[in-house]
């Protein structure tokens, strides 16, 4: 766990590490709906599709995005709990950004 954070989520998303920062959608989640983060409860602005990545925590501007207890990008702004970790405020530590379709993935 990171920072005393509980490991309770929504059983739609998946913690693939204590260490994650991040949590994957197991199934596609539609905006409006509320996801169990930790304890919060969090009603989603945008979807998510499945095999997509929600915050787990607060992530400050810069900050490393960790999936498999591993840094995969930085955040490019602050991203909120709960909301939706992806190429509109992440920047790929591994690939060029502009080589990403920014609407691949788009929400649902």
């Amino acid at each position: 766990m990171i920072d005393g954070e509980t490991d309770e989520h929504d059983p739609r998303l998946l913690l693939l590490s204590g260490r994650d920062n991040v949590l994957v959608a197991r199934e596609t989640i539609r905006p409006g709906e509320t996801v169990l983060v930790g304890r919060r409860k969090v009603v989603l602005a945008r979807g998510v599709a499945r095999g997509h990545k929600l915050a787990r925590l607060p992530i400050p501007a810069g900050e490393k995005i960790l999936k498999y207890g591993a840094p995969i990008g930085s955040a490019t702004r602050p991203i909120e709990v709960g909301e939706h970790v992806h190429v509109h405020n992440v920047k790929s530590d591994y690939t060029a950004t502009h080589l990403i379709d920014a609407s691949a993935g788009a929400e649902p």
